[in-house]
Order: C-alpha cells, then sequence, then structure tokens
C-alpha cells in the first residue's frame, strides 16, 4: 500500500507526515507546518524574541503572559502534582522551561487538523513520538529504538489499535537532558505507548526522572504500556506490550521479547 509522505525541520528535529490514500493536500500541509511555528514562536527557549524567552528573562511576566502560555504552564503544574514532582516545568536554576510539553501539543494539534481534513489512515511523526489513525484497520509499523544500538532497533509495534500515541524519553542522542527530580540514573530510556500523545510524552519524561518508583505509579495508575532499558541494558514491559512483542517474535520479526523483565 502506498505512503506519501511530507516532511519538514521543526523544533530542532524533523516533522513527517504520512497518509496511505493520496497525498496530503497542500493547504492542510500548510496548517500544520503553521501551528508548529505558532507554538515554536511562543515557547521556544532558542528563539530570544519567543514569549518564553521573555518570560524567562523577566521582560515579561507570567501574569501578562498569552493565555497559550498561562495555559501551558497551569498544565504542566497539573502534571507536576499528578507526577509526585518527576515531571517538572522548573529547570535546577528556577527557569522556566515548557519544552517538555509542547511538542506534545504540537503533535496533538497537527493530530486535529488531520482528523477534521482527512479521511483514511495518517500518522504524525516529531523526532520518534508519533500520532496516528488507522480507521482501515491497517495498523502503522514503528520501530522502538535501541539506546545501546544507534543503527538497531529493539523490537517493532503496530500503532492504531491498543495505541494510537508513542513516546520516547531517553538520554542515547540528547544526554542528560531531563531533570531527575530523585537524582536516579536507573533508566536510560522510556518508551509509553496510549491513547494520547501528551499523556505519553509526559509519563515517559516523568518515568525516565522518577525512576522505578515512577514506572510502578504509571503503570497501576493509567492505561499505558511501557518499555524501558536501564544501563545495564535489562528491559522492562508491561504485559500487554509483551504480548505483543511476543507475537511479533513469532512472526519472525526481530525482537528481544525473552530479554524483557514484566511491569505490573
Amino acid at each position: 500500500m502506498s505512503d506519501f509522505r511530507v516532511s519538514f525541520s521543526t523544533m530542532g528535529t524533523g516533522c513527517t507526515l504520512h497518509r496511505r490514500s493520496s497525498p496530503l493536500a497542500a493547504e492542510v500541509v500548510a496548517a500544520v507546518r503553521a501551528r508548529f511555528e505558532a507554538i515554536e514562536a511562543r515557547f521556544s527557549l532558542y528563539r530570544a524574541d519567543s514569549e518564553l524567552s521573555r518570560v524567562s528573562r523577566g521582560d515579561l511576566t507570567l501574569a501578562r503572559a498569552s493565555e497559550e502560555l498561562r495555559s501551558a504552564y497551569g498544565e504542566a503544574l497539573q502534571w507536576r502534582a499528578a507526577t509526585d514532582g518527576d515531571f517538572t516545568p522548573h529547570r535546577p536554576d528556577g527557569g522556566l522551561d515548557l519544552s517538555g510539553l509542547v511538542k506534545a501539543h504540537a503533535l496533538r494539534d497537527a493530530a486535529r487538523i488531520l482528523e477534521e481534513t482527512q479521511d483514511g489512515a495518517w500518522l504524525v511523526d516529531v523526532g520518534g513520538d508519533i500520532v496516528c489513525c488507522a480507521p482501515d484497520g491497517m495498523p502503522w509499523r514503528t520501530g522502538i529504538a535501541d539506546p545501546g544500538n544507534p543503527a538497531g532497533l529493539l523490537t517493532a509495534v503496530d500503532l492504531g489499535s491498543d495505541w494510537s500515541a508513542i513516546a520516547t524519553s531517553g538520554t542515547a542522542e540528547r544526554g542528560e537532558h531531563v531533570w531527575r527530580s530523585r537524582q536516579l540514573d536507573d533508566l536510560v530510556q522510556v518508551t509509553v505507548l496510549g491513547g494520547d500523545i501528551v499523556e505519553a510524552d509526559v509519563l515517559a519524561t516523568a518515568i525516565l526522572a522518577g525512576g522505578l518508583p515512577a514506572l510502578d505509579r504509571a503503570t497501576r495508575t493509567r492505561d499505558i504500556d511501557v518499555l524501558t532499558v536501564d544501563r545495564h541494558g535489562g528491559l522492562r514491559v508491561t504485559p500487554r506490550l509483551r504480548a505483543h512483542v511476543s507475537a511479533h517474535a513469532r512472526e519472525g520479526s526481530a525482537s528481544t521479547a525473552g530479554n524483557m523483565r514484566a511491569v505490573g
């Protein structure tokens, strides 16, 4: 089956839009790109003129910031409370950093644009974090990277039925970019699969930051699946995902299912 795709650079990485039935209309691609640009212009700390940079410098108070920025900050505080501080919008120096949330917002907004304008199956991939739709019953197959082997994969998963979103947080490519609230370094990569890209992205960051206690709490309280890699190369996986990976192994797909420890 054909896979029509369009790619562009955004947020320091790349975005790829996929559609099966026919190419995406130019105006739809333009709308997605415009939304990414608007979010980056408001929230990027790499742009000195962004609204968040102005807040961080003290040129603009939160009270006078846009409703969108204040709403994102409020949501980040809610996630901080929900994750016992493992996800936080504050850097150790006290600065405000919403990058752990706004990329997921951009993915969510892109998905809404595609839902409203496109029939059939589509997928949005930003730096390996994905949200998709597969109403035709044909899943989108994606790989989970092996942090110990940049050219390798731990396994492949099918998105579209059990899960429509996947997000990974890790240290292999970007180093220690997550503020580890408990000073733990046991986990080096966390992949979360679920039905909401914001939840998946936030919890991937929170589990990486909070380690095994955060993994246990998230998998007990939320309808997600998780695959983690620790600094010794050990793997942990939730039961539903383990069954999915084992099925792929029986089909002959590359898999490390036999080396995975159960979670939950």
